[in-house]
């Protein structure tokens, strides 16, 4: 009965300090970081029939299709295995992905040039998508950000980080940050 009662007393010990809560956080930002990738492969994979319509409207504008193409090849090379997430891995993984998006705002302003091509339907449909998918990226990354500040407090904040970063030696985990920060900050300059 003693050792029942031991056995529960350590039970209920351990719980309260947080040993299976950080195991669970870590499960959860690996998961929201593969929902942040999943989004931006869904991009991926939307950019090359975007091209193709744009191709067919556009020819005369084949440095920025091109330079659309290049960022995607570019951003599909790097992936981050959610083990190894650190601060270097995200910054390249966001440095790749914000050349994508710069790539991307410029073929925006091709159709914003070109009235014929913005009248297309097929061009309008996939530009809804990608812009859908745009917000989707966004919503993964504040799902990852939101995921990783509750890791980080259960590892920082008493009580349980008493237990999770003293005795089990957890750390901080990076947050996501944005690559040229002052070129996101400042609205692009349309000029026709």
């Amino acid at each position: 009965m003693k050792q029942l009662l031991l056995l529960g007393m350590i039970a209920v010990l351990t719980a309260s300090c947080g040993m299976q809560s950080i195991p669970k956080a870590n499960n959860e930002v690996e998961a929201k970081w593969a929902e942040v990738q999943n989004q931006y492969k869904r991009r991926a994979d939307l950019i090359p029939n975007l091209v193709q319509v744009v191709k067919g409207y556009a020819a005369h504008e084949k440095e920025t299709l091109t330079g659309v193409i290049e960022a995607r090849a570019n951003a599909t090379k790097i992936t981050i295995d959610a083990s190894k997430l650190n601060a270097k891995n995200i910054k390249q993984y966001s440095k790749a992905q914000g050349a994508l998006t710069q790539a991307l705002s410029k073929l925006m302003m091709v159709s914003e040039r070109y009235p014929n091509l913005k009248a297309n339907e097929n061009f309008r449909d996939l530009q809804r998508q990608l812009e859908g998918t745009e917000n989707r990226i966004t919503v993964a990354r504040n799902r990852y950000i939101e995921t990783i500040k509750q890791f980080n407090n259960l590892v920082t904040v008493p009580p349980t980080s008493w237990t999770n970063s003293l005795l089990y030696h957890h750390e901080k985990m990076p947050q996501f940050a944005v690559e040229n920060l002052e070129k996101v900050q400042n609205a692009p300059e349309v000029k026709f």
